[in-house]
C-alpha cells in the first residue's frame, strides 16, 4: 500500500473510532481496537489502563451514555505498519488534545492506544474565527 493510501486509511479508522464513540456503539469499538497488539488508553483524568480488557471496560462503561463529540483538525502519519494520528476532540465547551496509534493488523488499521486530554485555553492571537470548529 502507498504511504497516501497508508494514511488515508489510517484516518479513516480513526474516524470510524470517533462515529464508534459518538453512537455508543460498543460492537464497533470492539472490532477497532487490536486483539493481537497490547493495547493502552489513558482518558482525561484517569490513570492509564493496560491491556485489551482494562480499555474494553473502560469503553463499555463510557459508551452507556457518551458525551457528544465533534472531532477537527485530525492529521497523521504512517511508519513500517504503526500510523500515529493526532486531533482535537470538543466535549461540551471543552477542547481535548488527542493521540490515536494504529497497529496494521490483518488488513487493517486497528486501535493500540488511545490518550486524550485537556489542554489551556489560550487567548486567540489573532482575528476572530468566522466559523466554530466542528
Amino acid at each position: 500500500m502507498s504511504e497516501e493510501r497508508e494514511l488515508h486509511a489510517a484516518l479513516a479508522a480513526n474516524a470510524a473510532f470517533y462515529t464508534a464513540f459518538a453512537a455508543g456503539d460498543l460492537r464497533a469499538m470492539h472490532t477497532i481496537w487490536s486483539v493481537s497488539e497490547p493495547v493502552l488508553c489513558s482518558h482525561p483524568g484517569t490513570l492509564p489502563l493496560h491491556g485489551r480488557t482494562s480499555v474494553m471496560e473502560s469503553w463499555q462503561a463510557i459508551l452507556v451514555q457518551p458525551p457528544p463529540i465533534a472531532v477537527s483538525e485530525a492529521r497523521g502519519v504512517a511508519i513500517r505498519g504503526v500510523a500515529f494520528v493526532t486531533c482535537l476532540e470538543h466535549i461540551g465547551g471543552e477542547i481535548l488534545a488527542a493521540t490515536n496509534v494504529f497497529v496494521w493488523e490483518e488488513g487493517q488499521w486497528r486501535m493500540a492506544h488511545h490518550q486524550s486530554g485537556a489542554i489551556p485555553r489560550q487567548k486567540p492571537t489573532g482575528p476572530e474565527p468566522e466559523q466554530p470548529l466542528h
